[in-house]
Order: C-alpha cells, then sequence, then structure tokens
C-alpha cells in the first residue's frame, strides 16, 4: 500500500522544501546535515574512552580503623 517514494512524489517533496526553507537555505540545512552524519559516523569507528574498571576504595590502615571504631564507642 505505502511504499518508498516515486519519482513525481520526490518532486512534491522537494517543491514543498524549497517553498518552506527557500533557495539559500537548502545548502546550510544539507551542510549541516553531512557535519551530522560525518561526525555520527566518526564516532561509530572511534574506541569507547570510557573507563569501566571498577574503582578501588582507599583502604584504611588497621590502626586507624581501630581507633575509629574506638571513637564511635565513646561516643554512644
Amino acid at each position: 500500500m505505502f511504499g518508498m517514494p516515486g519519482g513525481s512524489e520526490w518532486l512534491i517533496i522537494l517543491l514543498i522544501v524549497l517553498v518552506i526553507f527557500g533557495g539559500k537555505k537548502i545548502p546550510e540545512l544539507m551542510g549541516g546535515l553531512g557535519k551530522g552524519i560525518k561526525s555520527f559516523k566518526k564516532a561509530m569507528n572511534e574506541p569507547d574512552a570510557i573507563d569501566v574498571t571498577p574503582e578501588k576504595k582507599e583502604e584504611i590502615p588497621h590502626e586507624a580503623a581501630k581507633e575509629d571504631e574506638g571513637e564511635k564507642k565513646t561516643q554512644a
């Protein structure tokens, strides 16, 4: 029923776009579209720069941990 537009449909679509945006604005729009596609392809080809390794927690020295526990007991 509905498929890809044929030649006459494309002509009507182009005519409507020309009327809406004007002749001077269309090259700017197409240039922006081209830059966007180029940027998207470049991003797809680059490896991810996100580091997914888990972070190490700070290790508290054994003596400092004992001091913290002692302070908690005296405050309670």
